[in-house]
């Protein structure tokens, strides 16, 4: 059977200043580690390396990159989109992430998008 058969993801796109990103590493891993004591399957973070502009449209140009930020893809597996709902839950009243000031964020909020996605293909 297939790894993701079944499985439900969060998908997060997101500006990050470069001068901030040590900051945000270590926001992120104390997230993943949330979110995966509460259930979550993966837990995965990347940082741009061969992301250009496009003539349309782009990762860049998704969240308005400015010159001194960099752009940081995320996602989340979950065993289903009922999984993903309770592990958020308990993610959302979890005392280490529940009082966290959006203001403190070290990135633009504004800025990031993300959805739920059921896995489509697998290959």
């Amino acid at each position: 059977m297939a790894k993701y058969a079944g499985k439900y993801v969060d998908g997060f796109v997101l500006p990050v200043p470069k001068k901030n990103l040590e900051l945000y590493r270590r926001h992120a891993q104390e997230a993943g580690q949330v979110w995966r004591e509460h259930g979550a399957l993966e837990y995965i973070e990347c940082v741009a390396d061969d992301v250009k502009p496009g003539e349309v449209t782009s990762f860049p140009q998704s969240v308005k990159l400015e010159p001194d930020e960099t752009v940081i893809f995320a996602w989340i597996v979950y065993e289903s989109r009922e999984h993903r709902d309770a592990v958020n839950d308990k993610v959302m009243k979890d005392p280490r992430l529940a009082n966290m000031d959006p203001k403190s964020f070290p990135f633009d909020g504004k800025r990031m998008f993300w959805g739920g996605f059921k896995v489509f293909i697998e290959v």
